[in-house]
């Protein structure tokens, strides 16, 4: 069980602040108090916005007053755990990684010292929570990146990155869902759209969901484009237990989900329509097309990631007021 503290957010919304430090269990803590006040709501609240340590609640004064507000708060959450393990939504998101899709691949491996095959086997060996939504529709800030692959922003931001870019900044890793400005280190691109205004649910994810980034090859890209302009390509959403890290193989092991964009989901899955719409790639995602049969092993199969220098890394402060930075 975990206390909170509340503060006033301007008139009509009030802070439920867990912690000041990002951590999953707090995230657990956020989500296992928005589920309880969505499953018994209170009169007047508008809005639950969960953010990396706080969950903020929009409300009506007209119709609660914040004496009332904080009283059924309290009450409601009397004895809240966090939610964690379990069953959770895992959403699929192929990436072609290098070359002109991932144009700073190449540099993120030379901080890691280690290859382009080696970072992107790390950065897709694993499930990333959504600790929050943020600074564009769509944009996930995901908790988990690798150590290993951590890597200093660009020392002068770019003033165009395009839509569905995969970058590193820092100590976190994400997916810009539309052209804006950016200083992360871009290493792939996803042809999905996470923010479609048109689509049913415009937002493909939400705070508390995992991200499996899928290795695809060029050619793939291609077809999975024109099958999002089509309206026809459906993204695999799974239902279950996030995968934890595993050790990077070759190219061909760590090839999971390389035909999944193509295939029928699974018997758990859930198929969200897309309503809308080189030498370098070669080295990193053509070469995750072979033995993509090797979807459902063990991740004891997968050789072990040759041993690299663990990067220098900033305290727990440091990287939590830097992680807003795009």
């Amino acid at each position: 069980m975990a206390g909170f503290n509340i503060t006033v957010a301007g008139d009509s919304a009030i802070n439920l602040e867990f912690g000041n430090v990002i951590s999953e269990k707090t995230n657990g803590l956020i989500r296992a108090a928005a589920q309880t006040l969505e499953a018994d709501p209170i009169n007047g609240v508008i809005e639950l916005v969960p953010t990396f340590c706080s969950l903020m609640v929009v409300y009506n004064p007209c119709v609660v007053g914040y004496d009332e507000l904080t009283s059924q708060v309290r009450g409601k959450l009397r004895g809240l755990v966090a939610t964690t393990g379990g069953i959770h939504r895992v959403v699929k998101i192929p990436v072609c990684y290098g070359g002109d899709f991932g144009p700073d691949l190449g540099d993120v491996a030379e901080h890691a010292g280690m290859s382009a095959e080696e970072v992107i086997a790390i950065h897709s060996g694993h499930d990333y929570l959504i600790d929050m939504l943020g600074f564009l529709p769509g944009f996930a800030y995901l908790g988990g990146l690798d150590e290993r692959l951590h890597t200093p922003r660009l020392a002068t931001p770019r003033t165009r990155i395009e839509p569905g870019a995969v970058g590193i900044g820092g100590a976190q890793t994400g997916i810009y869902p539309l052209a804006s400005p950016g200083g992360w280190r871009i290493i792939g691109r996803t042809p999905v759209r996470p923010y479609d205004p048109d689509r049913e649910s415009p937002i493909l994810y939400a705070a508390g969901d995992y991200l499996r980034f899928v290795p695809i090859t060029p050619q793939e890209f291609s077809l999975i484009e024109t099958q999002v302009e089509s309206g026809t390509y459906e993204c695999e959403i799974v239902k279950g237990r996030a995968a934890t890290p595993v050790q990077a193989g070759t190219a061909g092991e760590r090839s999971e989900g390389c035909e999944a964009s193509e295939r029928s989901s699974a018997d758990d899955a859930i198929a969200v329509p897309q309503t809308e719409s080189n030498n370098n790639q070669a080295a990193g995602s053509a070469a995750w097309s072979e033995g993509s049969e090797a979807s459902e092993r063990n991740a004891s199969e997968h050789a072990a990631v040759p041993q690299v220098n663990a990067v220098p890394q900033a305290s727990q402060e440091e990287e939590d007021e830097d992680a807003l930075w795009v």
